[in-house]
């Protein structure tokens, strides 16, 4: 315990979590960005206290048109409860009925980009504990290092307050859906990691899934698919 107590100084979760940095967002950003949010959109991403854990607020400034979950167009032959993930384009979607699907803004780091086809969700866990990769440690000694042992679950663990976990062939994939404190990767494209939510988006998708879930991962190549209709140019990016 104490070894964990000394590894969640905020300086080192910092570097554990924003692996690289976002994008500026700007020299002038509003003075109150929040009240240019519909209260619907504020109120879905506002705290929570999950499991005696309080997760805070997802800041305004973090929240657009491509990081707020919406209802969209989406076709393509995919069974409602089908998950696809986009990694190209950062975003989520998981399939309803009538050609539409929940859209949710990712972060995606390189494993993110290094798996693509289908797999399924066998199983998720409520905050989880994380171990970095032999990988991790040998290319990062200083930074993971001192983690060997793992983190247990909580708020600044990398994986967050959910982890789908991704099989295929009756495997694990060490693909993972999962949630994350460091909100600026969300819509970003990050240096580590895997599938980047907020954690108030993958506690809904969490709670939404079935065990068993098909999922596809998108190749660049495939990217955009489902967003389109056959031979149509119509896009999937407002909802109606």
């Amino acid at each position: 315990m104490n070894i964990i107590r000394r590894l969640i100084a905020p300086t080192l979760l910092l570097a554990v979590l924003a692996a690289c940095e976002a994008p500026p967002l700007g020299d002038t950003p509003p003075a109150n960005p929040e009240a240019q949010l519909p209260p619907e959109v504020v109120s879905r991403y506002g705290p929570i206290h999950d499991a005696g854990v309080d997760i805070p607020a997802v800041p305004a400034q973090y929240l657009n048109e491509r990081t707020i979950r919406t209802e969209v167009d989406y076709w393509g032959d995919y069974r409602p409860g089908t998950i696809v993930v986009d990694p190209w384009e950062r975003f989520l979607y998981y399939v309803l009925e009538g050609d539409r699907a929940i859209r949710y803004g990712i972060g995606v780091g390189d494993e993110g980009r290094a798996f693509a086809g289908e797999g399924y969700v066998p199983y998720s866990r409520d905050w989880p504990s994380w171990r970095p990769t032999a990988n991790m440690i040998r290319e990062f000694p200083d930074m993971y290092g001192p983690l060997r042992e793992g983190m247990e679950g909580g708020l600044w663990n990398p994986l967050g307050a959910r982890a789908l976990y991704i099989h295929r062939n009756n495997r694990d994939t060490y693909y993972r859906i999962h949630g994350t404190s460091d909100m600026s990767a969300i819509g970003n494209a990050t240096t580590a990691g895997c599938i980047r939510m907020f954690h108030q988006d993958v506690i809904e998708l969490e709670r939404m899934y079935k065990p068993g879930a098909r999922v596809v991962v998108l190749t660049e190549a495939q990217s955009g698919m489902g967003t389109r209709r056959a031979g149509g140019p119509e896009l999937a990016l407002a909802s109606r």
